[in-house]
């Protein structure tokens, strides 16, 4: 017969190491998806979580709007953008990619892009940017910048995939502004 007294203790002791092992697995890599550093990204245009104006968008000019970048990792070699709807009815619908932007760059400026900085394929099917133009309802648009320890060789002509990909283990920090836009 089983001592209990014994076995119980030991199988909750297990359990414990085991189970917390899982958690600190997955609170471990949680901070690593979501690690933020310093930097930021604003635009004099809207704010963050706020409607981005029609002028960005397909009912106006379909102009990227200005962005303004702050405090860049000292030892980054090169800046990436990507601009997403999430809420697209497809799946994530990519409006804009750009990569190889020198990281000492302040300012994206209105209908711009850096000297340098390459523009890849969007889900428009072109390089470029391509604004906000949901079918119906409220979309989020997602400006994401990533400082990378190099520079990316990639064509004009690679996917949000493809970049995705290569930015993969070179990430040094990440900061988003989230704009909003619906088609009145």
């Amino acid at each position: 017969m089983m001592n209990w007294r014994i076995i119980l203790p030991v199988v909750i002791l297990i359990f414990a190491v085991f189970a917390g092992g899982i958690i600190l697995k997955q609170s471990k890599e949680i901070t690593v998806q979501t690690k933020s550093g310093n930097m930021k990204l604003t635009s004099s245009t809207f704010a963050h979580n706020q409607s981005i104006p029609s002028k960005y968008t397909c009912d106006g000019a379909n102009t990227n709007p200005p962005l303004t970048i702050f405090d860049v990792p000292t030892n980054a070699k090169s800046l990436v953008l990507i601009m997403d709807d999430p809420d697209a009815p497809a799946g994530t619908w990519v409006h804009w990619t750009i990569w190889n932007i020198d990281p000492n760059t302040k300012e994206i400026a209105e209908n711009n892009v850096p000297q340098g900085a390459i523009q890849g394929k969007t889900s428009f099917g072109k390089p470029g940017y391509g604004g906000p133009c949901p079918p119906s309802g409220t979309h989020r648009y997602f400006f994401k910048l990533y400082a990378l320890d190099t520079d990316l060789s990639l064509s004009p002509q690679s996917s949000v995939t493809d970049l995705e990909k290569e930015m993969s283990g070179h990430i040094l920090d990440k900061t988003d502004l989230i704009g909003l836009y619906s088609r009145q």
